[in-house]
C-alpha cells in the first residue's frame, strides 16, 4: 500500500510515521511537511535512508504542487494530520488556522476525488465538541467549538462528511483526545512544564488549573489511527479516548515531583478567552467495532515521556531557536511573565 501522510514531522504524525512503518514494513510512505514552527525533520531524520520512506516540503494549500506529488506517488490512501494546532496562537491569529485547517483540507480531498484513492482518514480532535460538565461526547454528539482552531477543525470534519455523502469519497475521522509523548513541540502543557522544570523557569498555568482533559499517550493514538485505517467503515467517525481524566494542575504537580522540582514554580495567571472547563469522550464505539482501548497507564506513559525528554536535550534545545524561540518570547509576554 501507497500511503501520503501529511503533517508528518508534528509530534503525532511523526510517532504515527515511527509506529506505521514498523508495523507495516512493506507499506510505501510519503511524508509532506510544511515545516512550520512545529514541524522539525529532526523527528525522522534516521529514516532517511529508507528506501519505502519519502519526505517533501509543500504547504497542502498548495493545490497545483500537491497535484504533481500525487500524480508521481500514486498513493492508496491519505492519512490528514497537516493542521494548526494551538489554541493560544488560534485566539491571537486565527486566519492561519482557517486557511490549513479547512482550505488545505478541502485541497485534499478535491486531489482525493481526482486520483480515485481508496481511503482518506482526517485526524481530528476532542475540542469540536466544546466543553461537557458531566458524562462523555459520543460520535453523533452536536459540536459546538469554542476557539477558533476547534471550529476549524470541526468545519473540516463537516467537509470530510460532505465529500462522503455527496460524491461518495471513501473516508473516516478519528477524534482523540489530549496527546502526550516523545517530539511534542512545547507550546503545550506537558512539554511546556518539563522544559521549565528543567530550566528552573516559572511555569504558567490559567485560571486556577482545574480544568480538565482526558490524557492519551500517543502511541495508542497511533495503533488507534492504524486500526480505524484498516478496519474502520467507510464514512463513520470515531472516538478514541484515554479515559484518563486529569485537571491541569494535577498533571503539573504530578510532573514536578517526578521531576523532583519545587512547586514554588507554579504561576497561575489570567485564563484565556473561551476556556473550555471539561473534555470527555466515550470510546464505546471504536472498542465494540474495532477492538482498541488504550494500553498504557498514565503513570507508565508519563514517566517514558519525562525520560524520552531528559534524554533527548539536544532536541530540546534546538525547539527554542529561530520562529520557535520567538514564539516563545510572545507566549510568556501574552502571559505577563518575564522570560529569563
Amino acid at each position: 500500500m501507497k500511503v501520503v501522510v501529511t503533517g508528518g514531522c508534528g509530534f503525532i504524525g511523526t510517532n504515527f510515521i515511527r509506529y506505521f512503518i514498523k508495523k507495516h514494513p512493506g507499506y510505501k510512505i510519503l511524508n509532506i511537511d510544511k515545516l512550520t514552527y512545529a514541524g522539525n525533520l529532526e523527528n525522522l531524520k534516521d529514516f532517511k535512508k529508507r528506501k519505502n520512506y519519502h519526505f517533501v516540503k509543500a504547504d497542502i494549500c498548495n493545490a497545483l504542487f500537491m497535484k504533481k506529488l500525487f500524480k508521481k506517488f500514486k498513493p492508496d490512501a491519505v492519512i490528514n494530520f497537516a493542521a494548526e494546532t494551538h489554541v493560544d496562537r488560534s485566539i491571537t491569529a486565527p486566519s492561519q488556522f482557517m486557511k490549513t485547517n479547512f482550505l488545505g483540507v478541502g485541497t485534499l480531498l478535491n486531489l482525493c476525488l481526482d486520483f480515485g484513492i481508496k481511503g482518506f482518514l482526517q485526524v481530528s480532535t476532542d475540542e469540536v465538541y466544546g466543553s461537557i460538565e458531566k458524562g462523555s461526547f459520543c460520535e453523533n454528539s452536536l459540536l459546538t467549538p469554542s476557539s477558533p482552531y476547534a471550529a476549524s477543525k470541526a468545519g473540516a470534519d463537516g467537509l470530510v462528511m460532505a465529500y462522503h455523502t455527496t460524491y461518495k469519497l471513501p473516508i473516516l475521522i478519528t477524534r482523540t483526545t489530549n496527546n502526550y509523548g516523545p517530539y511534542q513541540f512545547p507550546e503545550k502543557l506537558i512539554p511546556l512544564v518539563i522544559l521549565n522544570a528543567l530550566k528552573n523557569k516559572k511555569i504558567p498555568v490559567y485560571g486556577n488549573g482545574m480544568n480538565v482533559r482526558d490524557w492519551i499517550y500517543v502511541e495508542d493514538n497511533c495503533a488507534a489511527i492504524d486500526q480505524v485505517l484498516h478496519k474502520g467503515k467507510i464514512g463513520e467517525i470515531y472516538n478514541i479516548a484515554g479515559k484518563c481524566e486529569k485537571t491541569n494542575i494535577q498533571v503539573i504537580k504530578t510532573l514536578l515531583q517526578i521531576l523532583n522540582v519545587d512547586e514554588s514554580l507554579i504561576t497561575y495567571v489570567k485564563d484565556r478567552p473561551g476556556h473550555d472547563q471539561r473534555y470527555s469522550l466515550s470510546m464505546s464505539k471504536i472498542k465494540k467495532q474495532l477492538g482498541w482501548q488504550p494500553k498504557t497507564s498514565f503513570a507508565r506513559g508519563i514517566k517514558k515521556t519525562i525520560d524520552w525528554y531528559q534524554n533527548n536535550k539536544t532536541w530540546l534545545h534546538n525547539t527554542q531557536t529561530g520562529a520557535y524561540r520567538k514564539f516563545y518570547k510572545q507566549y510568556y509576554s501574552k502571559l505577563g511573565l518575564k522570560e529569563k
